[in-house]
């Protein structure tokens, strides 16, 4: 066939058609996702998009995520021109809500998704009507952190804020990122029920309070708590379990409590904007990154908590240890601060931090 016969009749018919050939097994596919960026997209970049991409054969294109609400202010930009900068993004709770309200994710279909099975039920998130719309990706505690130059006994629960430790603690500086209102709902009262009334409310107000004496540092800057910390200029106070691991490994005087009361989990899903097209794909990943064994590569290469159920792992006692506990978590108010959150840091500025 002369060529530009086989132009005119693929123009009407189809290459497909004219050749025999189906096309799409010529066609790479791939995928973008977005992760928060720095060691974290490091680490993604080595350890597992190349392993999902020698699972599927589906390439993968990391795009790294500004931090706070910039990303989710981009997606729902892009949203609007029906288009999106990933096909699956890492998303932080409050932005999952954010999102939610404003109808910007796709609902994933439960039926293309096996191994959800395995992802605890609290970091599987849905909309009011039930639909799945985001799946846990990767998690991370605050616990008790302490010297042990300074305190040779570890505290075991998280009333030990309150005790006498005037000038000794170091705390995180936002209601948003510390959660304290929920360490002393679930220390002192009955959990996050208790900030859904004013009198409760006003309550845990009150009794974070009292801890404003033992404070030395609100701090926004880690490395700057960490480094006091591990001088013992500021021996006890919350902070990240994994970085406080790594730091005891080097062989600092620090060690980290899970509490009797459970360190706070926070957590990332993976969630797709309703602009975007590759949905198979991205169900792939989804589906592919809730297998327990990817959640132990994870785990062991991140360095995050798993989100699957335990009982599936294969990490061992101390790797699991090192990443995670088995004490029932205290999961943040994640609609309490995006409904409310003004009114939450007026409150929080002029009682607590000020």
């Amino acid at each position: 066939m002369k060529r530009r016969e086989f132009i005119k009749l693929a123009a009407t018919t189809g290459v497909a058609a004219v050749t025999g050939l189906n096309l799409n097994f010529a066609q790479e596919r791939s995928l973008k996702v977005g992760v928060y960026g720095g060691y974290f997209k490091d680490s993604f970049d080595a350890n597992i998009f190349p392993k999902f991409t020698e699972d599927t054969g589906i390439k993968v294109e990391s795009v790294a995520e500004p931090t706070g609400e910039a990303w989710i202010v981009q997606l729902e930009t892009a949203a609007k021109a029906g288009q999106a900068p990933a096909d699956v993004s890492m998303i932080a709770q409050g932005s999952m809500l954010r999102g939610m309200n404003s109808g910007l994710w796709a609902a994933l279909d439960e039926s293309k998704l096996s191994n959800l099975e395995f992802v605890r039920e609290q970091l599987q998130n849905k909309d009011a009507e039930g639909k799945l719309i985001g799946v846990g990706a990767v998690s991370w505690y605050i616990t008790l952190v302490s010297n042990t130059d300074v305190f040779p006994e570890a505290p075991t629960s998280w009333d030990e804020l309150w005790k006498d430790h005037k000038n000794q603690l170091g705390l995180l500086a936002l209601s948003s990122n510390s959660y304290l209102l929920e360490i002393t709902a679930k220390t002192f009262f009955e959990g996050n029920a208790t900030l859904d009334t004013e009198e409760g409310l006003n309550a845990v107000f009150a009794k974070l309070a009292e801890v404003k004496n033992n404070v030395q540092l609100w701090y926004r800057d880690e490395g700057q708590f960490q480094q006091a910390l591990q001088a013992g200029e500021i021996p006890m106070g919350q902070y990240y379990h994994d970085v406080t691991g790594l730091a005891a490994a080097d062989g600092f005087p620090v060690r980290s409590t899970f509490p009797k009361e459970g360190g706070v989990l926070d957590s990332g899903s993976w969630a797709v904007s309703r602009a975007v097209k590759k949905l198979d794909e991205a169900h792939e990943y989804i589906n592919w990154f809730s297998q327990p064994s990817i959640q132990d590569l994870v785990a062991r290469s991140v360095g995050t908590a798993p989100t699957v159920k335990r009982e599936f792992l294969t990490l061992s006692e101390d790797e699991f240890a090192a990443v995670s506990s088995d004490i029932e978590p205290i999961i943040p108010h994640y609609a309490l601060h995006l409904n409310r959150g003004d009114e939450i840091s007026q409150r929080w500025s002029e009682e607590i931090t000020g």
